[in-house]
């Protein structure tokens, strides 16, 4: 045992030492106790083309996790496996829990437009990003397929595909329970059951539950009510065999959350302004996180899924069918972010028989009360630029009622269809061919609205006199049709060369219907809706098509040993920024400060056509894949957030052209039986060549793309006695240097660039711009450990992850306009026990 501690501590150290020059990924070896299929060559068997083949067959980069893995490491959402593949990061929940956005390889799923990545959960497409981090069930195999995969998956695959297979019900009954209890409060259950109920008829049923009180605290409030949350799910399955060759796949879901909602802070990037004081210019990885809006943030989800799926062999081909509804409703509360731009000055509350102005009072009751610098409360909520003795300085989310408040609305409603029919033979040349429709109704809200001091009135539209009354609205109702052919040909003439093409034909359309009703801002006496200066907003509509193909080829140089490359195509859908939008950038920024951005109402759609080559093997207990790629996307979809007097402002751009360029490698082996070492690294490196929405920024990095990430673990399982084994198992991740926009080194104009020359300072125009080469999320490493004792069906395993508490930024959010950004807090350490028991 001695000798093996000192070859964990040297395996462990020589692996984190591996260079940044060899990566890519592939699957974990799987254990000896794995119940997933597994080849003659001891691959795992994955569906990344549709079709049941060996991973290192694959003409494509894929990180797959078997069952054994799933278990070992705790995966139970998107978060947990994208942290151990490389060349992925996630961003999720800092907004809300439907918010998530998948990077891979520098193509991002830009917030508020679709994803880039395809979820495919037991063979069927999922559609909504708001699956993307939710409990799945009882996980049993998880691939993670890169690159364009717009042939076999359609729109929405620009980036890759994300292929799950949860547990079927088996011949015996079975089941497992599971929980954890850490620090915060911090509570985890789940728990399934799956078997036959005749000789025809199997079921699963499964449940899921989830609280914890978050990392932060509300100091105004005395609550912890900043990152809290409580979740729960209830999935069931039935497979019923009809005849010999027919089977029927029934799966019904039904899931609630409820916690907290913009988890950020605000940042000022203003370098002129520091000589006052200094954090007017602040590294945002060095920012104090404090907490004292005076509405509590809420966010409530509720998904109700349901789904059916035939399977029916003709012998020589296959036929498979399915269908799914998907209604995924989302809202959440939050302060707003507009109180240094005086917008709800006047906003007043009632008091008796008098009307006390509520932003004035809340202002006086709280003067000197301890915010972040270089935030301060002053006499008075006009802004310190206007009234430097008297006057207050504030970021978003402030203590007093100055900011307004925030509602959202974020509904979706999808009904989608497949065909599809599979050659079954074992001849060289096998295909596929099939058709697929989607329906999807979504309903988008923001609405902006005075804060009185009774709270948020949940609605989108409150009347001017009421309690909440609305100050700005954005409501749109969108509705979109798909229709897809698609079908590839695979041919073998030889067991050592595989090609294969698949093509895709995807009709998207678009239809956008504004609901803002013809009112007036009761604080400007303009429009609730910009978009409404002439009159009612018209509808929108729009018809994106897009042909899909890929191309791969596979040779075996060696036993296990392939070479392989491969091209595609990938697109996502253009749409809808909410009716307006373009109007309040042309005003508040184009002609008001001269700001050199770009904004339409509508957004066009992204390709992105991708090249890779790799080579990928087995030697012995050694298992290896080492790629290269380049990818160019061409109107790429980004993300943008305006804050100003008008209030906040959420849109989607074009980056017109981007290129990617990377290396991916990764490695497994087994240095003895139960001790097993694997490490694997990314590096893109991505360059925006033309972008008309911001013409400056060209030469920049493309945005929520790490410079590199490197992954490395070990595990060992050890036999303490014949009925029990130790278990300990660390993982290290180092994610890159990440920019968060495509204005990363720039010098923009700011709205106090056009405030200070006719403020009380009276100072030049140039004394307001931003500076944003401090917006940058520095490079961050995490550890987690695992360690414990199991037996043949329980398991008792102490964690930790972040074990060293790393602080780190989740995300940020450049406001350029603003002058500043909005940055989440990445998760502190947290540490507990799970204990599990099967039967």
């Amino acid at each position: 045992m001695g000798k093996r501690r000192y070859l964990l501590l040297v395996g462990t150290a020589s692996l984190l030492a591996v260079p940044a020059g060899a990566q890519s990924v592939v699957a974990e070896t799987p254990a000896a106790a794995d119940t997933t299929a597994l080849a003659d060559s001891g691959d795992i068997i994955v569906t990344a083309r549709r079709v049941n083949e060996s991973l290192g067959n694959v003409p494509a980069s894929i990180t797959a996790f078997s069952a054994a893995t799933i278990a070992t490491k705790d995966i139970q959402r998107a978060a947990d496996f994208v942290k151990l593949t490389p060349g992925v990061t996630i961003v999720t929940s800092t907004g809300d829990a439907g918010d998530t956005q998948i990077n891979i390889r520098g193509i991002n799923g830009a917030r508020d437009a679709e994803s880039s990545v395809a979820l495919v959960v037991d063979g069927i497409l999922k559609t909504n990003t708001a699956d993307l981090n939710q409990n799945f069930g009882t996980l049993r195999q998880i691939e993670v397929l890169k690159g364009p995969q717009g042939a076999l998956y359609g729109r929405n695959a620009a980036a890759g595909a994300i292929i799950i297979q949860t547990v079927k019900p088996g011949d015996t009954f079975e089941g497992e329970a599971r929980t954890s209890i850490a620090n915060d409060n911090t509570y985890t259950a789940n728990a399934y059951v799956a078997g036959p109920v005749s000789d025809k008829i199997g079921v699963v049923l499964s449940g899921s539950y989830a609280t914890t009180d978050g990392f932060y605290t509300n100091t105004l409030l005395k609550s912890k009510t900043v990152d809290d949350q409580r979740s729960f799910g209830i999935d069931g399955r039935v497979i019923a065999k009809i005849g010999d060759s027919t089977t029927l796949d029934a799966k019904a879901r039904y899931g609630e959350l409820h916690g907290a909602s913009i988890n950020f802070n605000s940042d000022f990037l203003l370098p002129n302004f520091a000589a006052s004081n200094a954090a007017f210019y602040e590294d945002v990885n060095k920012h104090p996180f404090n907490y004292y809006s005076n509405i509590r943030p809420t966010n409530d989800q509720q998904t109700v899924e349901a789904s059916l799926k035939l399977d029916h062999d003709f012998g020589g081909m296959a036929l498979t069918v399915w269908g799914q509804f998907s209604d995924i409703s989302n809202k959440l509360t939050a302060d707003g972010t507009s109180a240094d731009f005086a917008r709800y000055i006047s906003a007043a509350q009632p008091a008796g028989n008098a009307t006390v102005n509520a932003c004035f009072a809340s202002t006086a009751a709280l003067t000197g009360y301890t915010v972040n610098q270089p935030d301060s409360i002053g006499k008075i909520p006009v802004p310190f630029i206007f009234a430097p003795a008297t006057g207050s300085t504030f970021g978003a989310y402030s203590p007093t009622t100055c900011d307004g408040t925030q509602f959202q609305r974020r509904d979706q409603t999808d009904y989608s269809t497949e065909i599809r029919l599979a050659s079954t033979g074992d001849g060289p040349l096998s295909w596929q061919a099939g058709a697929y429709y989607l329906h999807v109704d979504r309903h988008v809200g923001v609405s902006l609205g005075g804060d009185t001091g009774a709270g948020v009135i949940q609605q989108l539209y409150n009347a001017p006199g009421s309690a909440n009354p609305t100050s700005q609205l954005f409501d749109d109702k969108l509705r979109t049709n798909v229709y897809a052919a698609f079908g590839s040909v695979d041919y073998k003439p030889t067991p050592r060369i595989d090609l294969s093409v698949a093509l895709r034909y995807d009709i998207e359309e678009r239809h956008d219907h504004n609901l803002v009703p013809l009112a007036t801002d009761p604080f400007t006496g303009s429009p609730i809706n910009p978009g409404q200066t002439n009159g009612a907003i018209p509808d929108q509509q729009k018809t994106f098509r897009q042909f899909e193909p890929k191309v791969s080829v596979r040779y075996e140089i060696l036993p296990r040993t392939n070479l392989y490359a491969n091209y595609g195509v990938g697109f996502k859908s253009g749409g809808f920024n909410n009716a307006g939008s373009a109007a309040i950038v042309q005003q508040n920024f184009v002609q008001a400060l001269g700001a050199n951005v770009k904004i339409d109402d509508q957004y066009r759609k992204e390709k992105s056509d991708a090249f890779e080559a790799g080579i990928k093997g087995r030697v012995g207990p050694f298992t290896y894949n080492l790629a290269g790629y380049y990818t160019q996307v061409h109107d790429m979809q980004f993300f943008e957030f305006f804050v100003g007097s008008f209030g906040l402002l959420r849109v989607v751009s074009n980056i017109d052209r981007v290129d990617l360029t990377g290396v991916e490698g990764s490695a497994n082996v087994t240095i003895v039986k139960g001790w097993t070492l694997d490490g694997a690294f990314n590096y893109t490196d991505s360059k925006i060549k033309k972008n008309s929405s911001r013409p400056d920024t060209v030469g920049n990095e493309s945005p929520y793309t790490a410079k590199y990430t490197i992954n490395a673990g070990t595990q060992v399982l050890e036999p303490l006695t014949d009925k029990i084994d130790g278990l300990f198992r660390l993982d290290y991740r180092l994610t890159g240097p990440t920019w968060f926009s495509t204005v990363q080194n720039q010098v923009e104009p700011t709205l106090f660039s056009g405030l200070l020359p006719i403020s009380a300072l009276a100072l030049p125009a140039f004394v307001g711009n931003a500076n944003f080469v401090r917006s940058r999320r520095d490079a961050f490493g995490v550890f987690d450990v695992r360690a414990g004792i199991q037996g043949g069906r329980w398991k008792a395993i102490l964690f930790s992850d972040n074990v060293l508490d790393k602080k780190y930024l989740a995300e940020v959010i450049p406001a350029i306009e603003f002058g500043g950004a909005f940055i989440s807090p990445g998760a502190r350490r947290r540490f507990g026990i799970e204990l599990g028991y099967k039967f």
